[in-house]
């Protein structure tokens, strides 16, 4: 896993870690010291650590005209003994919802597993953006079954279109037109 690195495409578009009114800005990286890992396994040190302790993310993209944020997630989605959920919800989207983010793009082919406990912080989360939405870009099929059969499916958007979307050949503005399309088709806005 010390391999996988977030997507870095983008950079010419948005640093999180340059960005002030993100929550990792003035964050200063190292290339050769690993200090994050999912259990036994080392990370990239270019992830971002938000708190969990399976779990971490970059911020790909966010455009506070239009409102929405593109972030990646790697590691193990734990809500049953970590509440991942709480932790995202209260250190991360807390702060973009303050900042006037209402369209959230999750990106999460590198989430290896889902373990749920109950829907209350995704429905906080669903509650305080309104006219907003988020979307799941790319989870793996067993991730999925987990969030539908715990009806997280309600808030978090999978699916269709959204299963095997080729992302990394489109810029941020384009891969948010196509994801919006689909919400506004799928939520009848």
């Amino acid at each position: 896993m010390h391999e996988i690195e977030p997507f870095y495409n983008w950079r010419d578009d948005y640093i999180a870690s340059e960005d002030e009114r993100s929550p990792f800005f003035g964050i200063e990286y190292s290339e050769f010291e690993f200090d994050k890992n999912v259990y036994n396994f080392l990370l990239h040190p270019q992830w971002d650590d938000f708190g969990s302790n399976t779990m971490y993310l970059k911020i790909l993209y966010a455009d506070y005209d239009k409102r929405y944020a593109i972030i990646e997630l790697i590691g193990e989605w734990n809500d049953a003994i970590y509440n991942d959920i709480m932790t995202l919800k209260r250190e991360l989207i807390d702060t973009l919802i303050g900042e006037g983010i209402n369209q959230f793009i999750l990106i999460g082919e590198n989430v290896l597993n889902f373990h749920a406990s109950d829907d209350s912080y995704y429905e906080e989360w669903f509650q305080d953006i309104e006219d907003g939405w988020i979307a799941g870009l790319n989870f793996r099929p067993h991730v999925i079954e987990e969030f539908v059969r715990n009806q997280i499916d309600y808030y978090v958007s999978f699916g269709e279109y959204l299963d095997d979307f080729p992302w990394r050949t489109l810029k941020p503005k384009q891969l948010y037109h196509h994801v919006r399309e689909h919400m506004s088709r799928r939520l009848g806005m």
